[in-house]
């Protein structure tokens, strides 16, 4: 017997690509496989097909093509745009970089490294839904900061921050700003023509691309010394050969997250409220975190006092609903989150958190499944925990397999 498909509420970890993003892409795996930096017709065929795909996606953010650089995904956009533009401005006496302590790894792994590099890394304080304030940032400002770097969309929370007004200040006391774009492309508007900010980093695989491809954009004048070495392709900003049929892939899907944004936030924010209303009717003392704060339509970050993330999620995926704890790179490991531990969320309730994603995939039928497993799965892993609610008694008709 064939089983159902899952229910798949991570899509803040990864989307499925796009049929259109697919055919797209195929021929430039097989029949225009050429080499970009070739001269010969079939190099050309390839330059020209990656040429454009730089423009279509520049378009969709208000840019110009010159200032796109194509990479393996956020992680590698973040490092190279804080690393690469920190190592330029320490010469005019700028060594620190501000961030906050609720933004991925793979900003705050960059900062860390910058002060193992001898430079300085400053933490700008949250409150309690995750919100950095003007003043907090303002706290941190001074003329020997570099990079500010502040994540659009949190990727645990779904919690949005104000990023023309943050940028604004940044660059009044001479930073350069960086934004971490990666859960806002798609759900927040995005034009470069007009938002203060000089590098933004964005991802294929969480707007319906490929894995393995992402964007830096740059800003024309902006300081920026490459990672890596040993070819001119990019400007010399990001050498090796160009990954043609991704990129490709990533303005595709890129287009159509612009097109569709209105349409399907207003469709995704339906579902995952219902999804939240349904999850707090039925186990009471469960806690949204963020909920104060401005979030993003697809992410719902939920803890259940008295379980633990990695027991929940267990049950989830027997379940057959795909969930996670958090950030999904932290190699698999389920862990109290740095995301809520900033927000001031007590240890033993971060604990038992879960970031609930909804996306392409969802339908009606998926928040309504969710919810009436759910309380059933809560139970269980109270029992096994040896904690009884300690709320309102949890809405449970049946035992969940």
């Amino acid at each position: 017997m064939t089983r159902p498909a899952p229910i798949y509420l991570d899509h803040a970890a990864t989307t499925p690509v796009r049929a259109e993003v697919l055919e797209a892409m195929l021929p430039y795996f097989s029949a225009r496989f050429g080499n970009p930096s070739s001269s010969h017709r079939v190099g050309r065929e390839a330059r020209a097909a990656f040429d454009e795909a730089r423009e279509r996606l520049a378009t969709t953010l208000g840019a110009h093509a010159d200032e796109i650089v194509f990479t393996s995904g956020g992680t590698e956009s973040d490092n190279l745009a804080i690393l690469g533009t920190w190592r330029k401005r320490r010469a005019e006496g700028r060594d620190v970089v501000v961030t906050a302590p609720t933004e991925h790894k793979a900003v705050l792994e960059v900062a860390h490294h910058v002060a193992h590099e001898g430079g300085t890394e400053r933490l700008v304080a949250v409150d309690a839904d995750g919100v950095v304030t003007t003043a907090a940032l303002e706290a941190q400002l001074d003329a020997r900061v570099a990079v500010v770097s502040l994540m659009w969309i949190n990727n645990e929370t779904g919690v949005v921050q104000d990023i023309p007004a943050l940028a604004a200040r940044a660059r009044a006391c001479g930073a350069t700003v960086h934004t971490d774009a990666v859960q806002a492309f798609g759900k927040v508007p995005i034009d470069l023509r007009t938002l203060p900010v000089d590098l933004l980093a964005l991802s294929g695989h969480k707007l319906g691309g490929p894995k393995g491809i992402g964007a830096l954009y740059v800003r024309r004048g902006t300081p920026l010394a490459p990672l890596l070495h040993g070819g001119a392709q990019d400007r010399g900003r990001r050498p090796g050969t160009e990954n043609v049929a991704a990129a490709i892939g990533l303005a595709v899907a890129a287009e159509l997250a612009v097109a569709e944004r209105e349409r399907e936030c207003a469709r995704l924010a339906a579902l995952r409220d219902a999804l939240e209303r349904a999850l707090l009717a039925r186990v009471p003392d469960a806690v949204v975190h963020g909920a104060g704060a401005t979030r993003a339509p697809h992410v719902l970050n939920v803890s259940v006092p008295g379980t633990d993330s990695e027991s929940l999620l267990m049950a989830l995926d027997l379940a057959n609903i795909c969930a996670s704890g958090g950030s999904a790179c932290q190699s698999g490991s389920v862990g109290a989150s740095h995301v809520l531990a900033a927000m001031g969320v007590p240890r033993d309730l971060a604990a038992g958190a879960l970031r609930l994603s909804v996306g392409a995939l969802t339908t009606e039928a998926c928040i309504a499944r969710t919810a009436e497993v759910f309380p059933a799965l809560v139970e269980k892993a109270r029992r096994l925990s040896g904690t009884s609610s300690p709320g309102a008694p949890i809405a449970c008709a049946f035992d969940a397999r």
